[in-house]
């Protein structure tokens, strides 16, 4: 196994291990304001949430590597303590990477994405017409992790009030994360796309408890042919059944097959001798 000392490499390189394995990110699209009226807008992948009641958001506008400038983001929200994150699909992540671009302060990075502007109701900087979802947010603390090139600054945001693009509402009037078409951010220039091509779901053992991969017997946790994923599927079933279980790599290739297709009832029992 390879190991690094973090201060044994440069801050390029850390970062490039960093944001390679810590992946993949989601994207804040945010809008600010300074004193002066100035809009900035700018996507930021140190984002995520951090609590529900209150609603709350972390974006980390980080010194640049290369030169330790603090970016305009970052300054206006120092002037101005709100902003805007939209989330980014994939029918607009072209114009989101074009609002990376490090444009002259004072530059509407809006007009240079050909983003659209929507006014909020609560905060100054605008909505993003084209964002699925709008947070708006007023910020609660801005800690400084240092004063180095790369060094985060995070900034903790209230959200005040959510804007919902109802093309991406279900039946029931939720979400529907299939159709969001949600973009990541990964290492170096990718990125990811989640639709309903290529998420799943996982089953979460949250009020029902899973017996645990130690419970599961012997045939199957020697397997030759199951994997990890398939014995904690195997696993989240709260009583183990009842009987003996086959040894036999055809019977777990067929039972295999049923845990790809999500149905553990079948598996388990065709494993049973």
């Amino acid at each position: 196994m390879k190991t690094i000392i973090p201060s044994d490499i440069s801050a390029v390189q850390l970062q490039q291990v960093m944001q390679t394995a810590i992946a993949p990110r989601p994207i804040a699209l945010a809008s600010t304001i300074n004193s002066k009226g100035e809009i900035n807008l700018s996507p930021f992948s140190f984002f995520n949430m951090f609590s529900t009641v209150p609603p709350v958001v972390i974006v980390s506008p980080s010194r640049r590597v290369r030169d330790n400038t603090t970016k305009h983001t970052l300054e206006n929200m120092k002037e101005v303590p709100e902003l805007v994150i939209g989330n980014v699909n994939f029918d607009m992540v072209q114009q989101v990477s074009l609002a990376s671009t490090e444009y002259e302060d004072g530059v509407n990075e809006f007009i240079k994405s050909g983003l659209t502007m929507k006014p909020a109701d609560i905060v100054k900087p605008p909505l993003i017409a084209e964002s699925p979802v709008n947070f708006e947010c007023k910020v609660l603390e801005i800690k400084s992790l240092g004063n180095f090139g790369g060094s985060g600054n995070l900034v903790i945001a209230e959200i005040v009030k959510i804007h919902i693009n109802e093309k991406y509402l279900d039946e029931a009037g939720n979400l529907d994360q299939k159709q969001l078409d949600l973009v990541a951010r990964l290492g170096s220039n990718f990125y990811s796309r989640n639709n309903e091509n290529n998420i799943f779901e996982v089953p979460k053992p949250l009020v029902t408890k899973g017996i645990g991969y130690d419970q599961l017997p012997d045939e199957l946790r020697q397997s030759d042919i199951f994997t990890g994923n398939d014995l904690g599927m195997l696993a989240n079933v709260e009583v183990l059944p009842q009987g003996n279980f086959s040894s036999e790599k055809e019977v777990h290739l067929l039972a295999q097959n049923h845990l790809r297709n999500n149905n553990i009832e079948n598996a388990w029992n065709v494993l049973k001798i």
